[in-house]
């Protein structure tokens, strides 16, 4: 009577059993990663190194490698998943991220 007198209030509302945890949603590896704020991508992992193009604050990208320089910088190779056409303004969708 005792063990039964410890588990009943459980399955009371007053218990905790009605509670639902909020769904988290788990980033998945091809889950894009998304620009928190402008940023360039480069033609190669150098600080020197001249920019390809700007992106947007919230651009899509997908990590195609990454890559830590002998300084300790953490590059990533990326692409831009929303590539905006435009005859007159050619940019590649492919550039190294400084994170």
């Amino acid at each position: 009577m005792l063990g039964m007198a410890l588990f009943a209030p459980v399955a009371l509302p007053a218990g905790g059993a009605g509670r639902h945890l909020p769904v988290i949603r788990k980033r998945e590896v091809s889950d894009p990663l998304i620009a928190k704020d402008v940023c360039s991508i480069f033609v190669s992992p150098l600080v020197a190194a001249p920019p390809l193009r700007e992106l947007k604050q919230g651009t899509p990208l997908k990590v195609l490698r990454s890559w830590q320089a002998e300084d300790g910088s953490f590059w990533l190779y990326v692409q831009v998943l929303s590539v905006k056409v435009d005859f007159l303004n050619i940019s590649s969708g492919r550039g190294w991220l400084n994170a």
